[in-house]
């Protein structure tokens, strides 16, 4: 019977050539073997996951020989998460891309019993596949696979950001825009509003998302976008109006798409989706109209739709019939009348002139009450002695 043999690792031997042909390094070397030897695995973990962002070690196959010369001998040992991080230094020194993916898969069974270094390890294996070997439905698996278990996970890990941004690079290349528009929302959220992000990723994320926004035919509620801080990066730019649309099309304002037309037809998929986007903001514009009225005064004629959305007069019954199919508003057409009476609209993520008005109308509603309630103090014994 032939006799299996396995590759005895010498880590001494090997700790002891790189601390000769490697003097710059020669100190951490030393370290690293020092803690080794005294089994102190928490220390050497901490060492290494910042070893291994030396500059020196990006070139070659450098990490590689670490991984399998060194850290083969305690993976075991080390906290699973903290494994997977190093492995994603490791992993980018493979040229051949399907071995990286082999690597990976040989590393599952042995991170499984920590979810977020699984998902992690799923995650690296995501990005090769969408990055380096164009497998888009071997990305969409992985991202399957995952969606569900990090969204019910408690608070946000590190893992979150990652997979966030892979499943908003698939999307953005895959679709639908909405889930793009979804998922780099969630992305940004990850990366303290977009604040730790290299100030042209950012912008560049700022750009897609204002693009992504407008275009997605089932995003209604813009003002989560709005009201976030990566928006900002756009004012004073070249790409300010970007920004200036999304606010445009938020509150169905078709003066201001006008006036952004010279900038917006020179963005191919902004001409595309033009006659769309018109349809989107005739919608956004029928949701303003009812919100910006108080409940008895939600009555909206035909004449009244067609003139702010700007839409045909024949087309407004087709219009508001879609705004109650997608759920955006709830009430009834009277056709004989011609008038649409809105008792519902979906309530979204507010700007700060929206919730100016809202605040002035509370008021009003607040005074109402006041003078009613004056009004039964001062007539109440006149109704208890009838």
């Amino acid at each position: 019977m032939a006799t299996v043999k396995f590759a005895v690792v010498d880590v001494s031997d090997y700790l002891s050539k790189k601390q000769a042909a490697d003097p710059n390094l020669a100190q951490d070397w030393a370290k690293l073997e020092e803690l080794y030897n005294k089994k102190l695995w928490h220390q050497i973990t901490i060492k290494l996951e910042q070893f291994v962002k030396h500059p020196s070690l990006q070139t070659g196959d450098n990490l590689i020989q670490l991984y399998n010369n060194f850290l083969t001998t305690f993976e075991n040992k080390i906290n699973p998460l903290s494994l997977m991080e190093i492995v994603a230094h490791v992993v980018q020194q493979y040229s051949d891309k399907k071995e990286a993916i082999a690597f990976l898969e040989k590393l599952e069974p042995k991170v499984k019993i920590n979810d977020e270094a699984l998902a992690l390890c799923k995650v690296l294996q995501g990005q090769i596949h969408l990055e380096h070997l164009n497998d888009l439905d071997a990305t969409e698996r992985i991202i399957e696979q995952l969606e569900g278990s990090l969204e019910d996970a408690d608070g946000v890990t590190t893992v979150h950001g990652r997979f966030y941004k892979l499943a908003s690079e698939y999307y953005r290349v895959r679709g639908p825009m909405s889930r793009y528009y979804r998922c780099t929302l969630r992305y940004v959220g990850c990366c303290e509003g977009g604040a730790s992000l290299p100030e042209a990723e950012r912008r560049q994320c700022a750009l897609r998302l204002a693009l992504a926004a407008v275009i997605a035919p089932d995003v209604y509620d813009l003002g989560e976008l709005l009201v976030h801080p990566i928006l900002e990066c756009l004012e004073g730019t070249t790409d300010a109006w970007a920004a200036a649309l999304v606010r445009a099309v938020a509150v169905g304002d078709l003066p201001a798409y006008e006036a952004l037309r010279a900038r917006t037809s020179q963005v191919p998929d902004l001409v595309r989706a033009e006659r769309q986007l018109r349809h989107k903001i005739a919608i956004l514009c029928l949701m303003e109209m009812a919100f910006s009225r108080t409940s008895a005064a939600r009555r909206l004629t035909f004449s009244e739709i067609a003139a702010e959305a700007r839409v045909p007069r024949g087309e407004v019954e087709l219009l508001v019939m879609k705004a109650l199919a997608e759920k955006l508003i709830r009430g009834h057409i009277d056709q004989v009348s011609e008038t649409v009476m809105v008792t519902w609209v979906r309530p979204r993520a507010l700007g700060r002139p929206q919730v100016a008005a809202l605040a002035q109308r509370l008021d009003g509603w607040c005074k109402a009450v006041g003078r009613a309630a004056d009004l039964l103090e001062n007539k109440a014994h006149e109704v208890l002695t009838l």
